[in-house]
């Protein structure tokens, strides 16, 4: 007994250590890419020879290659959110949180619904699990908010081995621009193969529980949601009607209007899947956008909506250009090529997977697009795999493990969930480490399982 006290002891002197270190040096999420940016220009002129002036260019040429993935994010965030908020949504989510009185509980089950939302497509999980935080914080009294959006965002570290993972739905589809190197995995060797379900199933079992281990055990350590972050805030403004109506303020107060276009809306949503369209950020989009317009109904009440969303969208907007800075000289200089042939030198057939892993979660902190990180890591990773006899689609999903296993202490990603929650980076960073730290655990275990026994 005396043993297991003083162990509990300990772990809660280097918890609150680490909790203060957090909270005196982390920096907000903006200080952060800029920071990252000067890194990379160093690493640019230093490492790979590149003049500054060539380095600049490249941070440039890049700055707005991902324009069209912030947008989508930022209709995302928008949809999600006012989804999430309306009356018919808000009685369901609450209907299912009402029930919930056991704060552990609380933020184990923000954490499993943002990680079965993640495993079904990124969209889902980028928002799922903090909507759900969220709208727990409205009834479980105790809950450490913090931790409760930290496990719900941190689901999303799993959507790379989930069935929208960008790697296994590329390598599965034929003409992938590295066919030539490797064929066509199919998800059956990818997604679904035993080991990569076996890791899945055994995340979404026993991340929330360590998610609930984390709540703190006295009162004086809960930090709950500040109440002017809570969505309840917006029900009082979303039926209101002006007294006297003219015909066009009828047309703005009728249900018919928004019935009829999210009708239309949410018919071509089911039609595209049905004809084969793969469900992706642009077809979750469009059913969120309908869905939001049927729901609200009243043309005016989606737009009192849509005013008071609009707010959290701001930093999303801003700091992805500067992360597409970051992925432009990371690319043009060969950075990237570098650090993925540095981590390929140390490896053999069997230990190629787990450096594979290791390599993405590692150049994910500098590149935060698994799209742009696969197309430039993919062909060197594979083509190692091929000279060593490695198994190639263990070494392309060790790729894309890696890359969602660093997600979680990613700044660029959490932006949706901070923006959501109204809470600071520094309040759930602490958690998202030791979350980190979990995944590694299972996912490096996972890799090196697959490649000496796969």
């Amino acid at each position: 007994m005396n043993l297991i006290l003083a162990t509990r002891r300990a772990n809660t002197a280097v918890s609150q250590r680490v909790s203060n270190s957090v909270q005196r040096y982390l920096p907000e999420p903006m200080v952060i890419a800029i920071a990252l940016t000067v890194v990379v220009f160093a690493m640019a002129i230093l490492v790979e020879g590149a003049g500054p002036l060539d380095t600049l260019r490249m941070w440039g040429d890049g700055l707005w290659t991902l324009l069209a993935f912030s947008m989508q994010v930022t209709v995302l965030l928008l949809t999600g959110y006012m989804l999430a908020n309306t009356p018919i949504v808000q009685r369901l989510i609450d209907g299912m949180a009402s029930r919930v009185t056991n704060p552990r509980v609380a933020v184990a089950l923000a954490c499993f619904i943002g990680l079965m939302g993640a495993w079904l497509n990124a969209g889902l999980g980028m928002v799922l699990g903090t909507i759900i935080a969220q709208r727990l914080a409205c009834h479980v009294k105790g809950m450490h908010y913090p931790l409760a959006v930290a496990g719900g965002y941190a689901g999303f570290c799993i959507y790379g081995i989930g069935i929208s993972g960008t790697v296994p739905l590329s390598i599965a589809t034929p003409g992938h621009p590295i066919e030539p190197l490797m064929g066509v995995a199919p998800l059956s060797s990818t997604v679904f193969h035993p080991l990569m379900l076996g890791t899945s199933l055994l995340v979404a079992v026993t991340m929330p529980l360590f998610v609930a281990l984390l709540h703190p055990r006295t009162p004086a350590e809960v930090i709950e949601a500040d109440p002017a972050t809570l969505p309840a805030r917006l029900r009082t403004t979303l039926e209101s009607k002006p007294g006297q109506m003219t015909f066009s303020d009828r047309l703005s107060h009728s249900r018919a209007p928004g019935w009829v276009i999210g009708t239309i809306g949410i018919a071509y949503s089911v039609l595209y899947v049905t004809d084969g369209g793969a469900v992706n950020f642009d077809s979750i989009n469009a059913l969120f956008l309908f869905l939001c317009l049927f729901l609200y109904g009243r043309p005016a009440a989606f737009l009192k909506s849509l005013q008071k969303s609009t707010p959290m969208i701001s930093a999303v907007l801003v700091q992805y250009p500067l992360y597409a800075g970051i992925m432009g000289v990371l690319a043009g200089s060969g950075l990237m090529i570098t650090m993925a042939g540095v981590f390929a030198q140390f490896s053999t057939a069997e230990t190629l997977p787990f450096f594979s892993f290791i390599s993405g979660g590692f150049i994910n902190l500098l590149a935060p697009s698994t799209g742009a990180q696969w197309a430039i890591q993919g062909p060197v990773m594979v083509e190692a795999a091929n000279q060593m006899g490695a198994n190639v689609t263990a070494t392309a999903m060790g790729v894309a493990m890696g890359d969602q296993w660093t997600n979680a202490i990613q700044p660029l990603w959490i932006l949706p969930a901070l923006a959501i929650s109204g809470i600071k980076l520094r309040d759930a960073m602490v958690y998202l480490i030791y979350i980190t730290v979990f995944l590694g655990v299972i996912f490096s275990v996972a890799m090196l399982m697959w490649g000496f026994f796969g």
